[in-house]
């Protein structure tokens, strides 16, 4: 009890340092501490561990050469300051599985691998956004493999798919140096690929044509990524 304690008052002074730094705005800061703290409840230090990673990585990835984005027209709305469903849309599958986790304990070592693959592919999906409009050097569609615009829904580069996979190799990192590596540190990487490259599909069909938005396609994202984790796993 006296753990739990400390750890909603440890990520409460971090989600009002958050949004003082305009990282993040007043009802996302809320919506962070209630999914952190039931990432903790559920997995503990690892699972926290790797929720921290992603977004610490994908925080400073966003606001990484923020003026040449704004310039290009590529930065995101407000500097980067995420929102309430923005949290949710990237945190939310992490937050059901960590339920799960709390709920079902004999299961929690499975439930923390979905974990670590939903946060692979929600980083890697950040990370390939992010810099590889920065970094790419010819953008494709998805889709048709034909040469598109930079920024666009759907579009990918070489450079940028690459920033992803090493992004997964993080979050595997992270979880392996916890739970210990065996192959589940290879299905985590492929899982967060594989949802990265999901997401993009997503964005070049569903997102362009308005039937999903932006949020609803990160959602998807993760829990593809978990999905092809515990198929992986079982593999």
């Amino acid at each position: 009890m006296f753990q739990n304690a400390i750890a909603f008052i440890l990520l409460s002074i971090a989600a009002v340092a958050i949004v003082l730094l305009k990282k993040l705005d007043t009802k996302a800061a809320v919506v962070a501490v209630i999914t952190g703290f039931i990432v903790w409840l559920g997995t503990g230090y690892t699972g926290i561990t790797l929720l921290a990673a992603f977004f610490i990585t994908g925080t400073l990835a966003t606001s990484w050469k923020m003026r040449t984005k704004q310039q290009a027209g590529l930065a995101e709305q407000h500097h980067g300051q995420r929102t309430a469903a923005q949290v949710m849309a990237n945190g939310g599958v992490t937050a059901l599985l960590s339920l799960l986790a709390f709920m079902f304990m004999e299961q929690q070592s499975l439930f923390l691998l979905m974990i670590a693959s939903g946060l692979s592919s929600a980083i890697a999906d950040t990370l390939s956004s992010e810099l590889g409009n920065v970094y790419g050097k010819k953008f494709y569609n998805i889709v048709n493999f034909k040469k598109d615009l930079r920024g666009l829904n759907g579009v990918i580069s070489f450079e940028g798919t690459l920033i992803g996979i090493a992004g997964s190799i993080l979050i595997a990192s992270i979880y392996s140096v916890q739970e210990g590596f065996t192959i589940d540190f290879l299905w985590i990487v492929i899982a967060g690929t594989i949802g990265n490259l999901t997401d993009s599909v997503l964005g070049a069909t569903a997102e362009r044509k308005d039937i999903l938005n932006n949020n609803a396609v990160n959602f998807l994202n993760t829990l593809t990524g978990a999905v092809a984790g515990l198929v992986l796993h079982y593999f």
